[in-house]
């Protein structure tokens, strides 16, 4: 057993290289309550797609999370869940997960996460760091929803918290802090969440991005059907950030999965696969 693994309520560690065009895994550890699947090669591309799995079903109170993963130089990786992310009441201590994402010079990385879901009386704070070296490639997102409670409120959990930071070459290019406090927060006011109860995030950041891309993602976006609210703002380098407020997972679902597509496409001349999960 690592022993540095052994605080952690679920712990995982990946390392992958490209080896003769094919991405593979270098070293893959985990312990408790975090997992991962055997990976699954989509098409053509050579890169795996590894599904996260939570082995106890849910996060509890005082769970505690780490994900540490490295890409190699040239090296691919796809990382995404086996099912939504459940936090569950903490009337103690609240759930944190935090991950350390290490991107070599020309790697690629796709997180496709299911949604965070927070349940009455639930706290959860959760920290990614990415370190990028230049022309790796990172498609990032996240989904936070509420769960179902007795009274009927979208907004039972106490408090869901994502704070993500990203640097390219050493200098922080993103950071990201989405805090979500019901009690002291007028959520639904305008300029808030408005009348919306999902938000997801999606954060590209590759060499490639040009206005024409742009153009086309905001056209990928107004083509999709459903109520909600989404802007595209640039980022300091190569790159951008979509923000998608919904009353619906599947909205933003879908909306992410457009704009994946198409970076895909334009990039890599690869169409991504569908991500069954039933």
């Amino acid at each position: 057993m690592n022993l540095t693994s052994a605080k952690w309520t679920g712990f995982l560690n990946m390392e992958i290289e490209n080896r003769e065009g094919k991405s593979i895994p270098k070293s893959i550890y985990y312990y408790n309550a975090l997992k991962v699947q055997r990976p699954i090669y989509h098409g053509k591309s050579g890169m795996p797609c590894y599904y996260l799995l939570n082995v106890g079903g849910g996060y509890m109170d005082g769970d505690t999370y780490r994900i540490e993963i490295r890409v190699r130089e040239k090296a691919k990786l796809m990382l995404t869940t086996l099912g939504a992310t459940l936090i569950y009441k903490t009337p103690n201590k609240p759930v944190t997960q935090e991950s350390e994402i290490f991107l070599e010079k020309d790697s690629y990385f796709v997180y496709l996460p299911d949604p965070i879901i927070g349940y009455k009386n639930a706290r959860y704070k959760q920290v990614d760091t990415i370190h990028m070296e230049k022309g790796a490639t990172l498609l990032y997102s996240d989904i936070l929803t509420p769960g179902w409670s007795a009274e009927g409120s979208s907004f039972s959990y106490d408090k869901l918290q994502l704070n993500t930071n990203i640097y390219l070459e050493g200098e922080l290019v993103v950071y990201d802090n989405i805090k979500l406090e019901p009690a002291v927060q007028q959520i639904n006011a305008l300029g808030f969440m408005d009348d919306y109860t999902h938000i997801g995030t999606f954060i590209v950041i590759g060499d490639k991005t040009d206005d024409d891309l742009i153009k086309r993602l905001h056209e990928v976006i107004h083509e999709q059907p459903g109520e909600f609210e989404a802007g595209i703002s640039l980022l300091s380098t190569p790159g951008f950030t979509i923000r998608i407020l919904a009353k619906l997972t599947q909205d933003i679902v879908r909306i992410i999965s457009a704009c994946h597509k198409l970076v895909s496409e334009e990039w890599f001349d690869e169409t991504p696969s569908f991500l069954r999960k039933y």
